[in-house]
């Protein structure tokens, strides 16, 4: 698959593998039936038979079908979800914008310029780029981050976010 994208420079989506007995809210998938659509930035092959890549994610999207290949693979029809409309971060969720500036400003004494987990340009007035940012960075579960991302208003995410932020309230179910 990869050498597949690399190849014909196209994107492929990943998508949260649920836990066992468990299906997506609409019961078809033995996956999320939401996920990412990703680009691959950097390919690493030092060792021989492994890949290293990396990848940045462009919006979301949803699963409609699928079917396995003989070699495991799952290949999908999927919908893309847009990007959720700028707005800016309302008065009594700035305090999650707000520890976001002030961790993204700290990381750099800490890790190397390539191990940052967010690119610039920041939009720490965006309401769903804090929120997304936060899902990535937070210590969640999967499940807990699947059903954050799969929230519609990125205004009750932030919601959530700054709650678990002051808090420490992950019940998300």
């Amino acid at each position: 698959m990869v050498k597949n994208c690399l190849r014909n420079r196209s994107s492929f989506a990943i998508v949260s593998v649920l836990p066992e007995g468990t299906t997506d809210p609409e019961g078809n998938f033995p996956f999320a039936n939401v996920g990412t659509l990703v680009n691959i930035i950097e390919v690493d092959v030092d060792t021989v038979g492994l890949m290293m890549i990396r990848c940045v994610g462009q919006h979301r999207i949803k699963v409609e079908s699928f079917t396995q290949q003989e070699d495991g693979l799952v290949i999908g029809q999927v919908t893309d979800i847009p990007n959720d409309i700028e707005m800016n971060i309302p008065d009594d969720l700035n305090v999650a914008s707000e520890v976001l500036r002030q961790l993204l400003e700290s990381l750099p004494t800490r890790i190397t310029p390539e191990k940052m987990p967010v690119f610039k340009p920041y939009k720490l007035e965006d309401t769903a780029w804090v929120a997304n940012r936060w899902i990535e960075l937070l210590d969640l579960t999967l499940l807990e981050k699947q059903r954050l991302m799969q929230l519609d208003s990125p205004v009750v995410r932030l919601e959530l976010i700054q709650d678990i932020l002051t808090t420490g309230n992950k019940k998300l179910s």
